[in-house]
């Protein structure tokens, strides 16, 4: 990855943004405490913390959607004058020059790069769209900022890089002077951030101010000035990037020092579940597999590398009993399966992290209690007499919030007030308590800050030294590096046969997710390495 230049603005550039004792309260919770945060021109800065810490809370009060009890946002004028911005106005945030790109992009997919781009800033009685003045903005914008992108095409044909360049050219055809950039690398291949840091480089050298909120380390490290780190609702702590490691940012995020995941070598025993010529064909790619043969043995970790949409859906829904094939087989020790459906693939040992938490991971309006209990409720563990015993789901809850430290008010608490690193938490304890043969973890860490994210890979390693056999889907190419024995590439519905992960140049596989490169190397070192020898 490319390192940046770690220099910070001289103190007598102009000051773009200022937040002064920001407080935000919901009830007993104190969000944001009195938090102090500058942004001069040309800068890039990096807001750190773990999950529930208040950098969203933070950044929705500079962008008008929450007010703050206590404090002043001021924005530089465009004229240079330090202006009160105008408190929950989100409109007021855009005439200033704030703009924001979120994790999940906000796109009409029918619609061109350019439609979408446009859409809101002409006025709504207009006889007819003046496209040509669009469109020479626009390529002053793209030959001055290298965000290049086919505005003619629809979106849904774009990559995942060509749609947040389409986000960030949204917000800079608005004449954005600070961009708060959320998770910006989350979906991409390493040669994508690459890009996308060299853009914001040359973005924030021709006066744009940059907002980066990212749980990626090395990403800070490389692309921004300055780091702010917030903790518990507080800021903690602030630097120069060229002062700070991976090591002194984690210890800061956290408040103690994050052990780093480490796997040992060991050899893997049986295949668990072999997928042979799978082919599930719903009409796209997310949804579709073409061929796939896949195995995963017990005490290995399988990783799945790949760019979000590529089929992975399909692979996490066959493997959890969601959906069949139409063609090939799929076996679980040794017996071909014929029933397709989530108990019964729950009662051979198969057991499932969600890639979507809240959605599928657990019941917002039911308690922290009975969400670890809810896919064992039909288990003579938890009944009596034919109804359900609520002390022992009770007593199970207690022991599981205590082992995996789920920091909630308590077992009866709804699981809705849980941050996202908590309700992994809770999910993580109803999935491995049951020890588990097979353990499907799709995008296990996604969102999670660098404690959180420990404690998760930290736990799927020694179910793996346990003897379960692992499928971990990411994208996230520093997770699957650290703690996977072996790792295919999904594209397209296709993956490419296992690979260690010793033997894997990581430019490489950034090319084969993004369908630039065959699997040649991946195919020669899964037939001449024995996977025993790579962990």
């Amino acid at each position: 990855m490319s390192s940046a230049a770690h220099t910070s603005p001289e103190t007598s550039q102009d000051l773009l943004l200022s937040l002064a004792g920001v407080t935000k309260r919901f009830g007993a919770l104190v969000a944001n405490d009195a938090i102090d945060l500058t942004v001069h021109k040309s800068e890039i800065v990096a807001l750190l913390g773990e999950n529930g810490a208040g950098k969203t809370t933070l950044m929705n009060i500079l962008f008008g959607h929450y007010v703050a009890d206590e404090g002043t946002v001021t924005v530089a004028s465009r004229d240079g004058n330090l202006e009160q911005l105008e408190p929950g106005a989100p409109q007021a945030a855009l005439d200033a020059g704030i703009g924001m790109v979120h994790q999940h992009f906000t796109l009409a997919e029918n619609l061109t790069g350019l439609d979408n781009i446009v859409l809101g800033t002409e006025p709504i009685f207009r006889l007819r769209r003046d496209r040509s003045t669009a469109r020479a903005k626009l390529g002053e914008l793209m030959a001055g900022s290298g965000l290049n992108v086919d505005l003619d095409q629809p979106v849904y044909k774009l990559t995942v890089g060509e749609k947040q360049r389409v986000e960030i050219l949204k917000a800079l055809y608005r004449d954005a002077r600070l961009l708060v950039l959320d998770e910006p690398t989350a979906v991409l291949t390493p040669q994508e951030a690459d890009s996308l840091f060299a853009i914001l480089r040359k973005l924030a050298a021709n006066g744009l101010a940059v907002i980066i909120i990212a749980h990626k380390l090395a990403e800070v490290l490389a692309v921004s000035h300055r780091i702010a780190v917030l903790r518990g609702g507080a800021k903690v702590g602030e630097m120069l990037t060229s002062d700070a490691n991976h090591k002194s940012i984690a210890e800061l995020m956290v408040g103690r020092e994050v052990p780093a995941s480490r796997r040992t070598a060991r050899d893997p025993g049986k295949p668990v579940i072999p997928l042979r010529d799978v082919t599930i064909d719903r009409g796209d790619s997310r949804r579709s597999l073409h061929g796939v043969n896949v195995t995963a043995r017990e005490g290995e970790i399988l990783g799945i590398a790949g760019v979000s949409g590529n089929g992975q859906a399909a692979l996490a829904q066959l493997i959890a009993g969601l959906d069949k094939p139409d063609s090939g087989t799929v076996e679980i020790f040794g017996e071909t399966v014929t029933k397709f459906d989530a108990h019964t693939f729950a009662q051979n040992g198969i057991a499932r992290i969600p890639e979507d938490r809240h959605h599928d991971g657990m019941v917002g309006s039911m308690t922290v209690a009975e969400n670890i209990a809810i896919e064992d409720v039909r288990s003579p563990e938890y009944q009596k007499l034919g109804f359900l015993d609520f002390d022992a789901i009770r007593k199970r809850a207690e022991h599981a919030i205590s082992d995996y430290d789920v920091r909630c008010p308590g077992p009866d608490a709804p699981a809705r007030l849980l941050s996202g690193g908590n309700i992994q938490k809770l999910i993580l304890a109803r999935v491995l308590e049951k020890s588990p043969k097979l353990i499907l973890a799709n995008q296990p860490s996604r969102g999670l800050d660098v404690g959180a994210q420990s404690e998760v890979h930290r736990r799927l390693l020694a179910a793996r030294q346990g003897g379960a056999a692992v499928i971990l889907i990411s994208e996230d190419l520093d997770e699957l590096l650290t703690i996977s024995d072996q790792i295919a590439v999904i594209h397209a519905g296709h993956i490419t046969p296992a690979m260690p992960t010793d033997s894997i140049d990581r430019s490489e596989l950034g090319l084969m997710m993004a369908g630039q490169k065959a699997a040649t190397h991946a195919a020669h070192a899964a037939t001449t390495t024995n996977p025993g020898e790579t962990a």
